[in-house]
């Protein structure tokens, strides 16, 4: 992008040594050929099954790139590393692929200690919770579907509210706001349906309760208008983090199957003009709404900071935050910061093992994206040949 605000590479990987780019350049390397990821992605979850040694390797090489570490302690040495750059971070606690109640109890405890560590550390200005994290994804499906929920479905689907409703008191009580991730389509409906119970009750002076749009389905914004209808007229203020979205072959495989229109936009074009569209949106109503943009788009990225110029908004306004995942993206996250806007990078956290699932994820949805990695290496690399032309 011509004299783009996100062209200053100094400013942008200041954070990083020699050494750090080189690490990151190899990444991005690996991850740029996707018959390695795939390979990869095999062998790391051969290993984990028969137990091979090989959670080191993991540790070392991707898991470093995109986690801020094992534990919240562990993590401490990113959070103050980020927020020496004026970034904040949202810890996000990404174990997945557990199914059990004694697993979403301890999820939902390691969860309220991050707000509990958000109400001390100005690092952290918000929570964040997969639903299908504190609560069974077939539960969830079954409810979504409308069918009946035998006694025992009834009993699970109402701890996962009662997880959902601690969290979100917990947030209130701390003062620190807590997103909630917005997954499949076939388990949305039901998702949306509990946190804006959650957001009536908590969002009466503050948004306490958010939830996000996956731009790239093509009723969302029709949704988020319907959201602020609902919300304004119970006189509560509506928390949404918008996104493009990270389940498109998934969805439009299942569409497929089931025969049934597919969730998923036409084209990508039309998911970015539905998300810098929700952006004005969000804009025109900012006294009713508190927004996250999501993204590492950077044309989405540069409209937000001119629809705040053209209507005046200041540029730490406070419904108003950029975010972008760590590792990923810091010529927008640090531009964006050094200029004062709010900004805040999601920082994964977990056990190596526990937090393969997201990670395998990771790599498969940036090998999907067009031109992503490209991208992360050029820079990298532009930045490595500046640094080597400096007196």
């Amino acid at each position: 992008m011509k004299n783009s605000i996100f062209n200053n590479l100094e400013i942008a990987f200041a954070s990083k040594s020699n050494r750090d780019l080189s690490f990151s350049a190899f990444i991005f390397k690996l991850m740029g050929r996707p018959i390695i990821v795939k390979i990869s992605t095999f062998a790391a979850l051969l290993a984990v099954r028969f137990h091979l040694p090989i959670t080191s390797l993991i540790k070392s090489t991707i898991f470093k790139q995109f986690c801020g570490g094992e534990s919240q302690e562990d993590s401490e040495k990113v959070i103050n590393a980020l927020g020496q750059s004026n970034i904040k971070s949202i810890l996000d606690y990404s174990v997945e692929g557990e199914n059990k109640e004694s697993h979403f109890e301890d999820t939902t405890q390691e969860i309220l200690r991050v707000i509990a560590l958000g109400k001390v550390n100005k690092n952290i200005p918000a929570a964040c919770v997969k639903i299908t994290g504190i609560g069974s994804f077939e539960i969830l499906e079954m409810a979504n579907s409308g069918e009946p929920l035998f006694k025992r479905n009834k009993i699970e689907f109402e701890a996962i509210k009662s997880r959902l409703n601690r969290l979100c008191m917990a947030a209130q009580e701390n003062d620190v706001p807590i997103y909630i991730d917005a997954e499949e389509s076939w388990i949305q409906n039901t998702i949306d349906s509990m946190v804006m119970d959650m957001m009536l009750k908590f969002n009466k002076k503050k948004a306490y309760v958010f939830n996000t749009l996956q731009l790239y389905r093509w009723d969302r914004l029709d949704l988020f208008k319907a959201w602020l209808s609902k919300t304004t007229s119970n006189k509560v203020l509506l928390g949404v983090k918008i996104v493009r979205g990270a389940y498109i072959e998934k969805e439009n495989n299942r569409a497929k199957v089931n025969n049934y229109k597919s969730p998923i936009q036409p084209n990508k074009k039309a998911t970015d003009q539905d998300y810098n569209s929700a952006l004005a949106f969000a804009l025109n109503n900012i006294e009713h709404i508190e927004l996250c943009a999501g993204t590492h788009n950077e044309e989405s990225s540069e409209l937000l900071t001119q629809l705040m110029k053209d209507r005046e908004i200041p540029k730490n306004h406070p419904h108003i935050y950029f975010s972008q995942l760590y590792g990923m993206s810091d010529q927008i996250s640090f531009n964006l910061a050094d200029l004062g806007y709010n900004v805040s990078k999601y920082v994964p956290y977990g056990p190596v093992k526990s937090t393969l699932p997201y990670l395998i994820r990771r790599a498969e949805e940036n090998t999907s994206i067009a031109g992503q990695i490209g991208k992360e290496l050029r820079l990298i690399q532009e930045e490595k040949k500046r640094r080597k032309q400096l007196p």
